[in-house]
């Protein structure tokens, strides 16, 4: 009983934070924004958004063959297919449990093509490490390119905080109780791992698997290949990103600098709660409206 109510509020809280950020985003708009928020979904191009996901698509084809060059150094030689649609199911697991996608993405590879669970799970949190260093990367030349706009950013962070500070207050402290949740869920986990030699010792099958897989970043025979893949993935992430810019006439003038800004924040959206789901939108376009003049009259994007 315990176990199934944690599991579900692992799923639900994520989620409701993010219903919610939608509806408070939503009900903060004026009848005229709301007007023109509708305008602009019926104006959009959809030429450019079917574009825009094959584009995506190419990602996740590549991730699933650069998947296959570090399996290799362990001695396994699983099919493109077998890695792909594993890659595709940890996805779509992910939009509904936190963090599971990618065990589920390694369960997958295992019951196809027997490759073992802690070998396949160490690979893919070896690809997480190299995502993060590119990611870290972009983040880094983003900042570069926005340095004649730090002050604008900063106003309008610390305008968003605020109004999120007094949305939390009048919320009735939520925010203390979350954090009180997680830190005595952190105090469940270390006495479990105390007392369980069972699932200890799991743990440790998976922090080994992980230091294997880590390893065959630097094993991987086909390092110039593997490279390729990793630019690939993340060329079509933000290709991706920044053609989505093209569906609406109001936005094709923002530059490259904004859509990479853009980009890292959504980035940042999607770690923070699970798919994004609220976070997402409100990042990109606190940080995308900077690049924005405000229509005349007032509308969605103020300065």
């Amino acid at each position: 009983m315990k176990k199934a109510l944690v599991n579900a509020l692992k799923i639900l809280v994520p989620l409701a934070i993010g219903v919610w950020l939608i509806h408070k985003q939503y009900s903060d708009l004026s009848t005229a924004q709301r007007v023109e928020l509708f305008t602009a979904f019926r104006a959009a191009d959809l030429g450019w958004l079917a574009l825009a996901i094959v584009i995506g698509w190419f990602a996740h084809v590549s991730r699933g063959w650069r998947w296959r060059y570090l399996l290799d150094p362990l001695g396994y030689k699983p099919g493109f297919w077998s890695c792909y649609h594993a890659v595709m199911i940890g996805y779509f697991v992910n939009m509904f449990i936190p963090r599971a996608g990618e065990a589920s993405r390694a369960a997958s590879l295992y019951r196809v093509e027997q490759v073992p669970f802690d070998k396949g799970f160490g690979t893919i949190m070896a690809e997480r490490v190299v995502d993060m260093v590119v990611l870290g990367l972009l983040g880094v030349l983003a900042m570069l390119m926005q340095l004649d706009k730090l002050d604008l950013f900063r106003t309008r962070i610390e305008q968003f905080r605020s109004e999120q500070t007094v949305s939390a207050e009048s919320s009735g402290g939520w925010g203390l109780w979350i954090a009180l949740g997680v830190a005595l869920a952190l105090l469940a986990g270390v006495y479990l791992l105390v007392t369980r030699p069972a699932l200890r010792s799991r743990v440790m099958d998976l922090i080994r698997g992980f230091m294997e897989g880590l390893r065959t970043v630097f094993l991987t025979r086909k390092k110039g290949l593997f490279i390729l893949h990793t630019l690939l993935i993340w060329a079509s992430y933000l290709g991706m990103f920044q053609v989505g810019f093209y569906c609406l006439p109001s936005m094709v003038d923002v530059p490259f600098a904004g859509i990479l800004a853009g980009f890292i924040a959504g980035a940042i959206g999607i770690i923070l709660v699970q798919g994004g789901i609220g976070v997402y939108p409100a990042f990109v376009a606190l940080i995308v409206g900077v690049y924005m003049p405000a229509p005349d009259g007032g509308g969605l994007a103020p300065t």
